[in-house]
């Protein structure tokens, strides 16, 4: 698996209309084919920090989704909402190459 986090404030002069952006936003990203799942976070200190995580079956899968248009123009549409932008692409690793369960 591939897990792609977006880390971001939003943007306060568009507090009100960051909400209505998101919910638009996210059958757009996850209709461009390969997201497995998409997870959102807020810190329970209610601040307007934000994090998002998509993950992806493989790299392949990631990179047909990232060049798709429909995300290139979500991710534009993004500028004017979203402050200190942070990307990280994150694969597996060596040592915990798949998931552990409690009970599995």
């Amino acid at each position: 698996m591939v897990l792609w986090v977006m880390k971001y404030d939003i943007n306060p002069a568009k507090l009100d209309s960051y909400a209505e952006w998101a919910q638009g936003a996210v059958p757009t990203l996850i209709g461009a084919g390969g997201v497995v799942e998409l997870r959102g976070y807020r810190p329970v200190t209610g601040s307007r920090s934000v994090v998002v995580t998509y993950e992806f079956a493989d790299l392949a899968a990631w990179q047909a989704w990232y060049d798709s248009e429909a995300v290139q123009g979500i991710l534009e549409s993004s500028a004017s909402m979203l402050l200190n932008l942070e990307t990280e692409l994150w694969g597996p690793s060596p040592v915990l190459p798949q998931p552990i369960r409690p009970g599995g």
